[in-house]
């Protein structure tokens, strides 16, 4: 069966059930690395205001959002769940990522499939440890930062490839290890292994939207290096804060000249 890429995407994306939707999210994206597919779309689809998604969380302003001491259960488990709906949002968005942008290389949408897996498994081990210490994902309010960035950058696959990943995804590497540690001093060895899965492969994650990036700088006669501090700067300059991975973000595309600039950028919050 050869599936049609965006309708396929858009279903997914649209999906509310929490179960549903991981498992149409593997299926689909199996299909999709399988080579079942054809893009037979030639012009940018509709927006999606609101992706499908459960009742639960509420989604309220960061500033909301309150602060628990790790060293509590419900600290760390509140911890827990926002790292889950990260992971829940990402399932959104890499399924965006392939309906909102058509006409792009194959191997476009097959790096993105394969994220969409990834997000899923990750969302599906922490959302496991929630039911593991007694909660469920929707227990606790959460932000929407993410979508909401996908929404500012819908018009522009290449703002899409800067700002998502390359800023927001990008995050996750700098600020995992610490979690890690701190889960580690505390004797949570579950949920500090299902962190290091995540971080490992979150940096292919961010290295597929720093190739993408630049394939459409390229594609845009566009110096990749100005344009994504322009896009920072337009965009995201709150966004960008200390402690940065810099290991970790060269292994995922980023130039010293990029990771000084973003260095300065959030040395002067």
């Amino acid at each position: 069966m050869v599936i049609e890429l965006q309708a396929a995407a858009k279903t997914c994306l649209m999906l509310q059930s929490v179960p549903e939707k991981c498992l149409q999210s593997t299926q689909l994206a199996e299909s999709i690395m399988r080579g079942q597919y054809q893009d037979s779309a030639r012009e940018i689809p509709e927006s999606i205001t609101t992706p499908g998604r459960p009742e639960k969380p509420d989604l309220v302003a960061p500033s909301q959002l309150k602060s628990r001491k790790l060293g509590s259960v419900l600290g760390r488990v509140s911890l827990i769940h926002a790292i889950a709906h990260i992971e829940f949002n990402a399932i959104n968005l890499a399924w965006d990522a392939i309906y909102r942008f058509p006409n792009m290389p194959a191997q476009y949408y097959l790096d993105w499939a394969s994220v969409a897996h990834d997000e899923t498994r990750h969302f599906s081990l922490l959302n496991e440890r929630l039911k593991q210490l007694g909660y469920h994902y929707g227990d606790f309010p959460a932000h929407n930062g993410l979508w909401e960035m996908a929404l500012r950058t819908q018009h522009s696959s290449l703002a899409r490839m800067a700002l998502v990943p390359r800023v927001l995804e990008a995050r996750g590497l700098d600020v995992t290890p610490g979690m890690i540690e701190r889960l580690d001093q505390i004797g949570d060895d579950t949920s500090a292994n299902i962190l290091r899965l995540i971080l490992s492969e979150e940096v292919r994650h961010v290295e597929i939207g720093s190739t993408w990036f630049n394939f459409l700088c390229e594609q845009h006669g566009k110096a990749s290096e100005p344009t994504f501090l322009a896009l920072i700067n337009e965009y995201a300059r709150g966004s960008v804060r200390l402690p940065m991975n810099r290991p970790a973000r060269t292994q995922a595309g980023f130039s010293t000249h990029e990771l000084d600039a973003l260095y300065e950028i959030a040395s002067s919050h």
